[in-house]
């Protein structure tokens, strides 16, 4: 779950900065699919060492590392395929609909999985992704 929310959130920022500034979808895509992997990466060494399982009983660091590296990266790359359309305003809005998705089904498997409300979830998720939005949309317009 870790994976998937910093997948989702932590990489709107760059690839939506991209998309805004140039207006140029596959650049957006370049920027995305390199966020993700790097999103993965990291997510994956810092759970991966950040507890060797002896001290919490967490279990394996290598699967915890390697679980949460794949979720950061599915996390990041699906809104990053809409900007292989070669149109832009038809790849930042099916863009735009990818993240709206997204934001849903993390509410959806927190309220499942975690026994939170879904609408506690959607909003914590919603504002972090819209104070994430904002600073894209502010630095991709400069």
């Amino acid at each position: 779950m870790t994976g998937l929310i910093d997948g989702s959130l932590s990489t709107l920022a760059p690839i939506f900065a991209i998309a805004l500034h140039t207006h140029k979808p596959f650049d957006a895509f370049i920027a995305g699919v390199a966020t993700a992997i790097g999103a993965g990466i990291s997510m994956a060494f810092s759970e991966g060492l950040s507890d060797t399982g002896e001290l919490t009983g967490r279990g394996n660091p290598y699967v915890r590392g390697s679980i949460t590296g794949v979720g950061t990266f599915i996390g990041g790359i699906l809104h990053t395929l809409p900007f292989l359309l070669s149109n832009y305003h038809a790849a930042l809005i099916f863009a735009i609909v990818v993240v709206a998705f997204e934001l849903v089904a993390l509410a959806a498997l927190r309220w499942r999985f975690f026994e939170t409300s879904f609408a506690s979830s959607f909003l914590s998720v919603t504002i972090g992704g819209a104070v994430i939005a904002g600073v894209s949309a502010a630095l991709g317009t400069a």
